[in-house]
């Protein structure tokens, strides 16, 4: 018998032991009494019953230790409370149990998580109608799943999981972007961050004898434990993974100055609404501005930032960061001025193409995530005995699909089950797998102790809250966000700080999302007050909502426009007011309004009849290679790169946004749209 299975069955019988004697008891109890102890010698049975503590401990379940007052081990007494291993119940309504079982629906094959999300779905819901077979709401799509991205990265992304809960320190080789060099990194796990679409490893960096953040796509290679130890570190008490969530784009690393940046009123509600928590706003001394102050990292990022606004926001302090705006703006001209002046290119290599054949094959979706198995066995346990008292026979590929398992599994874990016992011969049930598929199970009187939801382990407690993070306020109003808080109070604590947390996507548009949610619930039309950057101006639209959609770039509103006669989406960071209307409309059958999903929102390409050719400079050419489809490399460095787009005006936004790292080559049109843009910031920053 393997030695992980031996461990299982020690720890489940320990607490069917301890669950069922009701009292304090004797380590020499435990070693007489308990299944898998009583071969063991006094100094092997230590050792193995104080590593079950512990890693019982790490999971949650702990046990009382009852000392004499002269501090004698031997006469220690051990118990388990019931609070200690069952869940409380949670008096879930009918909203918030289908919305749970919305999120699984939405997310289950993709998210890095899904598995134990089952998991703990089974455990919260215990006694009330599954939520796993509630009807469709369909007032939801994801494009961003937080999936695991790929066998390679799925393997990177599990190992690392499991080195945050035991304590274990990795080495890894790491490519560093900014420095475009690959280095060893001996690394003590802390926390895993889901932002933008990317999984990050945060951790104390021993190399660096620092706190770093690294991108799981920049790891190569295998992620090894530095030791054989169990357990190498502990995280620091002061830890708090919440402020790496909260920064924006351009505020990771080191701080480097406060910004000063003045915004015209006209977009000033955007930025206060969507970044003010990353600063501080208000009236500035000028009229009609108000001036957002910012801690940055990053000078070009805060850049990027400012440049994305176009003529409606500049730099106006410290002088460093004004001069090198200035600089960049220069530079984006220069660019553009005249015909395109690049190297030539380099020769294609014949791999290329089968490279990139390889990858897209290596890019599967891949769920990562498999929860321990003792918390499937204790899923499992429940379920059986749940059946024997009944008196049903259960089909096998129901219990299989319930739990996420192969029938192989299926088979080993009801022979882990079957010798689980609360010593003196008593078993907590009997279960047989006949060769038609079906199981029969047989619980002893014991079982109750299973026959309640057991508290969730700290892997299906983190793919709970993580699921319902990311989709945040984006339901029926109150659904999620009341769940959620239910979830956390009869836990006692947020798992969120046990190692995963989903940040959002830096725009707040959760007032907006409420009202959005209320008018696709009640049926009735919506009115938007939506800002269209491409114009740069306000609207008024009256849409039939249908659901909302998540993208690279944020959330959508995916509605039918009658005056438009057709689908459209709209974002929500650029709608400045919504409301309901009073007027039902009744939803059209043709319209499907998750028909893009596995579009643009995933990939962030729209649909569109126009190609630009855009030059990427050497020093940002990594970030292409990682972020687009290279089409050239060229001999100093610098890349090509193609772009779809549908407005002219966004391509230009985009250009800007590059802070002079990029320039359009082709079409004409556009490279001289980006140029008078360029005459508009200036013209805008001498006003």
């Amino acid at each position: 018998m393997a030695k992980d299975t031996e461990k299982l069955i020690r720890q489940l019988s320990l607490i069917s032991y301890l669950m069922a004697e009701r009292r304090p008891v004797t380590a020499l109890e435990i070693r007489r009494d308990v299944e898998g102890y009583s071969g063991m010698n006094e100094d092997a049975f230590a050792r193995r019953f104080y590593a079950d503590r512990a890693e019982l401990d790490s999971l949650g379940i702990q046990l009382t230790v009852d000392r004499p007052a002269d501090g004698a081990a031997e006469q220690e007494n051990y118990s388990l409370r019931p609070e200690n291993f069952h869940l409380p119940a949670i008096e879930f309504t009918d909203d918030e149990l289908a919305a749970l079982q919305f999120a699984l629906s939405l997310l289950d094959g993709e998210f890095a998580y899904a598995e134990p999300l089952r998991l703990a779905l089974q455990q919260i819901t215990w006694g009330r109608p599954s939520p796993l077979e509630a009807p469709d709401q369909r007032s939801l799509a994801l494009g961003i799943t937080a999936s695991a991205g790929g066998h390679e990265l799925s393997g990177r992304l599990a190992k690392i999981e499991t080195a945050i809960f035991r304590h274990k320190t990795i080495t890894f080789e790491y490519f560093t972007i900014a420095r475009d060099e690959v280095g060893s990194r001996k690394v003590d796990p802390y926390h895993l961050l889901f932002r933008g679409g990317q999984f990050y490893l945060l951790g104390y960096c021993h190399d660096r004898e620092a706190i770093r953040v690294f991108r799981l796509t920049r790891i190569q290679g295998k992620v090894a434990y530095a030791t054989k130890a169990e357990h190498d570190f502990k995280r620091p008490d002061d830890f708090d993974p919440r402020s790496y969530a909260k920064r924006a784009d351009w505020q990771f690393g080191e701080e480097q100055g406060v910004a000063e940046i003045l915004v015209s009123e006209r977009l000033a509600w955007q930025v206060e609404r969507h970044f003010g928590r990353f600063g501080e706003i208000r009236k500035a001394d000028s009229e009609n501005e108000m001036l957002f102050t910012t801690p940055y990292a990053s000078s070009r990022m805060v850049i990027s930032f400012v440049l994305g606004l176009g003529e409606h926001a500049r730099v106006a302090g410290p002088p460093e960061l004004v001069t090198e705006t200035e600089e960049r703006i220069a530079l984006i001209e220069q660019r553009h001025d005249g015909e395109p002046d690049i190297a030539a290119a380099l020769p294609r290599s014949s791999s290329q193409d089968d490279e990139s054949a390889e990858e897209e094959v290596d890019n599967r979706p891949d769920v990562a995530i498999r929860p321990e198995r003792f918390a499937r066995l204790v899923t499992l346990a429940s379920i059986l005995i749940s059946a024997g008292r009944a008196g049903s026979t259960l089909q096998a590929t129901d219990v299989c699909e319930q739990v996420q398992i192969t029938r192989e599994e299926l088979a080993e874990d009801i022979a882990v089950l079957n010798v689980v016992n609360f010593g003196g011969g008593s078993y907590v049930l009997y279960a047989e797998l006949a060769d038609d598929g079906t199981i029969e199970v047989d619980p002893e009187p014991y079982a109750d102790n299973f026959d309640r939801p057991a508290r969730l382990l700290p892997v299906e407690a983190k793919a709970l809250i993580a699921a319902i993070d990311l989709i945040g306020d984006h339901m029926p109003e109150g659904t999620l966000t009341s769940a959620r808080e239910k979830i956390v109070a009869a836990l006692g604590a947020d798992p969120l700080e046990q190692g995963l947390q989903v940040a959002d996507g830096g725009a707040d548009d959760s007032q907006v999302a409420r009202v959005v949610s209320k008018a696709i619930s009640a049926g009735k039309m919506l009115k938007l007050d939506y800002y269209k950057p491409n114009e740069d101006e306000f609207t008024e639209r009256v849409v039939e909502p249908y659901a909302l959609v998540n993208g690279r770039e944020g959330w959508y509103v995916a509605s039918f426009d009658p005056e438009r006669d057709d689908v459209r989406h709209f974002r929500l960071d650029r709608v400045r007011h919504a409301s309901v209307s009073r007027k039902q409309f009744k939803r059209r059958p043709e319209v499907n309004p998750s028909a893009d999903v596995e579009g643009w929102p995933k990939t962030g390409e729209l649909p569109a009849s126009n190609t630009a050719t855009i030059w990427i400079s050497p020093e940002r050419a990594r970030w292409a290679r990682e972020e687009s489809t290279v089409i050239e490399e060229l001999a100093d460095g610098s890349v090509l790169i193609e772009t779809t787009y549908a407005g002219r005006d966004w391509l230009v936004r985009e250009i800007l946004k590059e802070a002079g790292d990029a320039a359009v080559i082709e079409p004409p049109a556009a490279r001289k749209a980006v140029r008078s843009a360029v005459r508009k910031l200036r013209t805008a920053a001498r006003a």
